[in-house]
């Protein structure tokens, strides 16, 4: 990564500490404000986790075995061809290309912006000063009146675990797996986990989901979760609820997961994807009087300032949502509040969650549950994807979609989706939502016009389905 070094006594206004989604959204604010913006970065190129080891390649495989799998369906490619072309290796050779546009097109944008990016890692030697050291051993200090530090999170790694070891993998490293295994054992049914045991059993490999609570992903609504357990042991996918590790023992022919139940589950290899940690370590948030909590996530008030003046965090080293798209948005919000003293909080509610099993899953707003708590009199309008013309014709019948809305003004108060391009669907509805309460209603849906056949056309469906359902 090339260093850009215009600003000879480096001080500046703001220092962006990591150039992943939250880095990129606070840098490029910040200097649209006509601050002067630096930022640090560890890894050889810009772009963070999300880019390299996450978000990016972590979906373009998704994309590659989901193509893989209808070459499969299609019959038109001999087996040998396809068994060759769906080993691990060369479906994860494919985000390769993406990766390297992301970076340029990422790049371009502190270039254009005039936002030099210092390749090292990043110290605190005070409140406004941060040293930055390279990996021959070069140091730079940097001064600022700001600083956002965004620099992302880890999986986390218990201790007793050998991670060295060739058949144990966590989600950063199983992006490097030489060959595709027979069988894998994923602990953690986060989304982490749900998404990698989605793609593994879908080029075939059989699949143990491992999950410590008693359901998967119990932020979801009730139904989407019982959609997406249903769709993954239909698959094959064996799920075990309410199962806790007690020591993984690795063997040559494979890895035994010993539960605390007793439980023995010998798989050829293991995917921990239980937690992450943020990137904190060898910050020395001391020095600016900042302190983390057990997994090194920095605390911060509703506007990402941290307990130091002047410093704000934001992203995954926050803690949840640990979404790009919200990171993204938290750091424009941070470098908004940050120079004019204060900003909008529409800008950072109601961000949708995007799931990339297979079907996926969006969802955004309240689910019938936290309705249901709050005694909210609401109601339900479902579209059932079979039911579409647009479905029937692409083949991609499984899912719905479903609108929860108050029954006497109508207002929408929660859009869920599972099925094909459900993290695309959901953005309609966000629209709607986003709108003054006299605006937000489902009459939006119903008195629409949509194109036909489309996907789109579920929000009539399901708004008409929802008022049959009042009278």
């Amino acid at each position: 990564m090339r260093e850009s070094l215009n600003h000879e006594n480096h001080r500046y206004d703001v220092i962006v500490i990591g150039t992943g989604p939250g880095g990129e959204g606070a840098a490029m604010q910040a200097t649209k404000l006509g601050r002067s913006v630096a930022a640090v970065e560890r890894m050889p190129a810009i772009g963070g986790s999300c880019t390299h080891k996450g978000t990016i390649p972590s979906k373009a495989l998704r994309f590659a075995i989901y193509q893989s799998v209808n070459l499969q369906n299609t019959g038109l490619v001999d087996t040998a061809t396809l068994s060759a072309a769906r080993s691990f290796p060369n479906l994860r050779r494919s985000a390769g290309a993406v990766i390297a546009k992301q970076v340029d097109m990422r790049r371009s944008f502190y270039d254009r912006n005039g936002v030099p990016v210092y390749q090292g890692h990043a110290r605190f030697a005070g409140p406004n000063r941060i040293e930055v050291c390279d990996e021959l051993g070069g140091r730079r200090v940097l001064e600022s009146h700001a600083v956002i530090i965004a620099t992302g999170s880890k999986p986390f790694r218990p201790p007793d675990i050998d991670f060295s070891h060739p058949r144990i993998f966590d989600s950063d490293s199983i992006l490097d797996l030489p060959k595709t295994p027979r069988s894998i054992c994923v602990y953690g049914a986060g989304v982490i986990g749900c998404e990698y045991a989605s793609m593994f059993r879908n080029i075939g490999v059989k699949v143990n989901l491992i999950n410590t609570r008693t359901k998967l992903l119990e932020f979801l609504d009730d139904e989407i979760i019982d959609a997406l357990s249903y769709h993954l042991r239909e698959r094959g996918v064996v799920i075990r609820h309410s199962e806790v590790y007690d020591h993984v023992e690795p063997v040559d022919d494979g890895v035994i997961l010993h539960l605390k139940s007793k439980k023995q589950i010998k798989t050829d290899v293991l995917l921990w994807a239980a937690g992450r940690s943020g990137n904190t370590d060898d910050l020395n948030l001391e020095a600016a009087g900042i302190t983390t909590n057990n997994r090194g996530q920095i605390e911060v008030d509703e506007h990402f300032h941290t307990a130091a003046e002047r410093i704000y965090a934001v992203g995954d080293v926050i803690g949840m949502p640990a979404l790009a798209s919200a990171a993204y948005v938290q750091g424009r919000y941070a470098a908004l509040h940050l120079i004019n003293g204060f900003c909008e909080r529409a800008m950072i509610e109601d961000i949708p969650t995007g799931i990339y099993t297979s079907p996926e899953i969006s969802s955004l707003g309240k689910t019938e549950r936290e309705l249901t708590e709050a005694g909210v009199p609401y109601e339900v309008g479902q579209s059932i994807f079979k039911s579409l013309a647009r479905a029937q014709i692409t083949g991609q019948t499984v899912g719905m979609l479903k609108l929860l809305f108050h029954r006497e003004t109508l207002q929408i108060l929660g859009v869920h989706c599972f099925g094909a391009n459900a993290s695309e669907i959901i953005h309609i509805g966000q629209a709607i939502m986003s709108q003054p309460a006299e605006q937000n209603s489902l009459n939006y849906f119903v008195n629409s016009t949509f194109n036909y056949p489309t996907m789109a056309e579920a929000y009539r469906v399901a708004a008409l389905n929802g008022l049959n359902r009042l009278f």
